[in-house]
């Protein structure tokens, strides 16, 4: 797949068959989008390309947003690989970017830049200056430059539309489980994990701790029924994120037990990812060691459960 910043960058590209986003959390719209357009393109023998902007709009329109994202650049560039994509285009989103009127984007991005054939849109897309360019605009401009806009109805699950703002807030709420269908995955952070303060092996549980990543949606404190993968392998875990308050508040962090491995074996240093499939229960202050070691127990029997549960829905599908 190729990488390619600015759209002014002159490339030789087969009959380009583009699509236009931010595309955070790759879930199961964006996929519909993206196979809409490799599809048209590998039918067409075209090249399938993808205009992203960098940095996100929303951190140089509305700056005073706290924006965190679904997935790391990392992610994303996988995500889009495994779709098939040919080339990502990167635009820088600035403020005279930003000015550009529904028509100069067009004749400048898209046609002189890159020399669409065809362009696949959600159907609520909107563009250009103040967001003022719509879809019925983008087809009319089509016409007029030569090429197709192919408008394409919003994915929906449960009679309802799929959205990276929805799968945040769920997120943030603590309802993994209910983002696994809107993603199609399940939802996950990853870390190098480091070295904490030893409170798990004095409890009996051992974890592996991650920092939080700053820009990333974070579950709301709790305990979750996780899967860890690390190693190439995958692993039933169960995870904690909170400050916990039981020892005193202290940094909030992502700290997992693996229930399936080696307890005198520590993972400091390597790479982890976190995938969660269920919420176990809220933070809790408990009164000492004693009682959390207890409720750990508990939440372990109900996280294997939850885990039992997943795979056998995981199989049937």
């Amino acid at each position: 797949m190729k990488i390619t910043r600015g759209y002014q960058q002159v490339v030789a590209r087969t009959y380009p068959v583009v699509t236009i986003g931010n595309f955070d959390g790759h879930h199961v719209g964006h996929r519909a989008l993206l196979q809409a357009v490799v599809e048209t393109a590998r039918r067409v023998g075209g090249t399938a390309v993808v205009l992203t902007f960098d940095p996100h709009p929303v951190t140089i329109l509305a700056p005073q947003a706290d924006l965190r994202f679904l997935t790391s650049r990392e992610e994303k560039m996988a995500f889009f690989e495994k779709a098939g994509v040919d080339e990502v285009v990167f635009v820088e989103f600035t403020r005279s970017f930003a000015a550009l009127s529904p028509e100069q984007f067009v004749k400048l991005v898209l046609v002189q830049g890159l020399h669409v054939k065809e362009l696949f849109v959600g159907r609520h897309f909107v563009f250009g200056q103040h967001r003022t360019g719509t879809v019925e605009h983008l087809a009319l401009l089509g016409t007029h430059h030569g090429f197709l806009v192919h408008p394409m109805d919003p994915v929906l699950v449960e009679g309802m539309v799929v959205s990276s703002t929805r799968i945040r807030r769920l997120i943030q709420a603590g309802q993994v489980e209910e983002v696994i269908p809107l993603l199609g995955r399940r939802y996950a952070i990853g870390g190098t994990v480091v070295r904490g303060a030893q409170r798990g092996q004095v409890v009996g549980w051992r974890t592996a701790n991650i920092r939080l990543p700053a820009d990333r949606v974070v579950p709301s404190d709790g305990v979750y029924a996780t899967v860890a993968l690390y190693q190439g392998r995958q692993h039933d875990a169960i995870s904690y994120i909170g400050s916990r308050p039981t020892f005193g508040a202290g940094e909030r962090i992502l700290e997992t037990h693996v229930l399936d491995h080696e307890q005198d074996r520590d993972l400091y240093g390597e790479q982890i990812i976190v995938e969660f499939v269920g919420r176990v229960r809220g933070d809790i202050r408990f009164s000492g060691c004693e009682e959390l070691s207890r409720q750990i127990a508990l939440d372990i029997e109900t996280a294997k459960t939850m885990l039992r549960a997943h795979h056998a829905t995981e199989e049937n599908r």
